[in-house]
């Protein structure tokens, strides 16, 4: 057993470097690829989630006669703000944050539909670009 033990041999500095060197190659090419990734993945999200508070908006309306008002927000979608025929919650949880963390932005009557429901995206400011792009309820085609 003990010669066993002083046959075996560990890896020389050489090879060490040539994985680590390999290693680095790898996430220099993959990494930014996935990177990129997360920030399509968060916009798809945020695009998802404001379909199913679309579709609770609209059951509220079915159910009270009209969207709730700006000052109402989307907070009606779960406790009632005192209008009749108020049959939620809406939404089986409360009204998520989009996935940079901000509060979604709401606003009816609207200036594009009878609501309108958006994410200013990562920069959390009007406008953009890339993943910075505004995530609006108005472009999506099975709306209005």
């Amino acid at each position: 057993m003990r010669r066993w033990l002083r046959d075996q041999r560990g890896f020389t500095l050489i090879e060490l470097l040539v994985v680590i060197i390999v290693l680095g190659l790898l996430v220099g090419l993959v990494g930014p690829r996935l990177f990129g990734r997360v920030g399509q993945s968060k916009q798809a999200a945020a695009k998802a989630q404001i379909e199913l508070i679309g579709a609770g908006l609209d059951q509220y309306r079915l159910d009270v006669g009209a969207y709730p008002n700006t000052s109402q927000g989307l907070e009606a979608l779960q406790r009632n703000p005192g209008a009749q025929n108020w049959n939620g919650p809406y939404l089986k949880k409360s009204v998520p944050k989009d996935p940079w963390g901000n509060a979604y932005k709401y606003r009816a009557p609207g200036q594009h539909g009878e609501y309108d429901l958006w994410s200013e995206g990562s920069d959390g400011s009007p406008g953009g670009e890339g993943e910075s792009t505004d995530i609006v309820s108005w472009d999506s085609t099975e709306r209005r």
